[in-house]
């Protein structure tokens, strides 16, 4: 095979050692001289590390994608002016069987001369930069609403069921109820008294949810529940004006990113942070629906193609893309309409099917619109109904033919001018127990 690095370096990463392995022509023809050594990982250690590489003139190097540890590493090669190649651990497997530091380094640098990694996709600084604080929030997000879940289970052992009454804990009047239950406040009529708005209403009802056996205990953890909760929303709304100020170099981007249905504020500034919005790496939309894990995958041997699980990608894209097919589902937009279908083909109880595989098509929208710098152009929820004359023809057949199994006889008369919509004659099914 033709060398492709001719000077370059493999490291094998690790949290308080790296193995260093470099791969230099020697002075024979085609004889490769290779050197190793062994560094610590503080950043000075990383330093001298980087300046040896750079002294022995190696233009390359790579690695693998070790938990945060490849992190300072590669800072510190990049600093030096070295190019750095973060590989996907799977993709560089070593012979079964002859497993160590030494010879990990060394197969690395052998990949890489002969150019066979496949770098990882290593954002820019400011992208970098948001990705981080779109992380953080979600995760804040999630221990929020495990605050709330935790908060109900407390008010369930208390015998307090207001959100089987209210919609959710989080509103004003269930707030007050809780905060007054806390307080000492025990009598249920005066409890749901509280009860703000069209909450009024439901009064009778929430004078029995009120009802339990909430104890003094009950309400100290409730009160560190909502503590919790409030310090947590807090913090979110912190995190959303510093992911605001970090997006507003791409507010372009995300401006026609929020006309795609189902996709809102939020979630334009994950998928800009996780894919950086340069739709240069991908060549097509088919190749960031499978970077994100939303391409079913390859499993073929003989001819036969047999069921392959999705690849893992990002699960951070994967999470949000998902979330936003959720919220499309019920509308009357095109993506819309492809959950309905979809949900109909695979059948009740394999929603989340559906879901993937419309995520899987906003993913290809937001890469469109990013690629093109325009907004989302929608087609309408009857886009499926009307793509092309085939498919009417097919829609025609389909529902005379299932008229016709309930016993409807259907008379069909075609358009003259072809804007007016086709004419339709039933005669009603004859009632069971009576005679044609």
């Amino acid at each position: 095979m033709d060398i492709v690095h001719p000077r370059v370096a493999g490291i094998d990463v690790h949290k308080k050692v790296i193995w260093v392995a470099v791969r230099l022509p020697g002075k024979a023809p085609g004889h490769r001289e290779v050197t190793v050594r062994r560094f610590k990982t503080f950043w000075r250690s990383l330093q001298e590390m980087a300046a040896w590489l750079a002294e022995l003139g190696v233009t390359d190097a790579a690695m693998e994608s070790t938990g945060v540890y490849w992190w300072p590493v590669y800072h510190a090669l990049a600093g030096a002016g070295i190019e750095v190649c973060v590989c996907n651990a799977a993709h560089m497997r070593n012979v079964p069987g002859r497993k160590t530091d030494l010879r990990d380094c060394q197969w690395i640098a052998e990949l890489h001369e002969y150019g066979l990694l496949r770098a990882s996709f290593i954002p820019a600084a400011e992208v970098a930069a948001l990705r981080q604080r779109t992380r953080y929030r979600k995760k804040l997000i999630g221990q929020r609403s495990s605050e709330l879940q935790r908060l109900s289970k407390v008010l369930e052992d208390g015998g307090v069921k207001i959100d089987s009454v209210a919609s959710t804990l989080t509103t004003a009047s269930a707030r007050d109820m809780i905060e007054a239950l806390i307080a000492g406040q025990r009598d249920p009529a005066v409890l749901a008294q509280l009860a703000r708005g069209v909450m009024r209403k439901k009064i009778p009802e929430l004078q029995m949810a009120c009802d339990g056996r909430f104890t003094d205990s009950h309400a100290q953890m409730c009160r560190l529940h909502l503590d919790a909760y409030d310090h947590l929303a807090a913090k979110i709304a912190e995190l959303d004006l510093l992911v605001a100020k970090a997006a507003e170099p791409f507010a372009a981007v995300i401006t026609h990113l929020i006309t795609i249905p189902g996709i809102g504020q939020r979630t334009a500034q994950v998928i800009v942070a996780e894919t950086g919005a340069a739709m240069a790496r991908f060549a097509s939309p088919a190749r960031l629906a499978a970077w994100a894990g939303l391409a079913p995958g390859d499993n073929e041997s003989a001819g036969k193609r047999k069921k392959a699980a999705a690849r893992q990608g990002d699960r951070h894209l994967r999470a949000a893309m998902v979330e936003a097919a959720w919220t499309v589902s019920r509308t009357a937009t095109r993506p819309g309409a492809r959950f309905r279908r979809l949900a109909r083909r695979f059948g009740r109880g394999n929603e989340k099917k559906a879901a993937v595989a419309v995520a899987h098509t906003l993913t290809c929208i937001a890469w469109a619109v990013m690629r093109y710098d325009r907004d989302y152009a929608e087609a309408g929820a009857d886009y499926y109904d009307h793509r092309d004359a085939r498919n009417r023809d097919h829609l025609v057949r389909h529902y005379q033919q299932a008229l016709a199994r309930l016993g409807y006889q259907v008379t069909l008369t075609p358009p003259g001018d072809g804007h007016s919509p086709s004419a339709a004659t039933t005669t009603p099914a004859t009632p069971p127990g009576q005679a044609a």
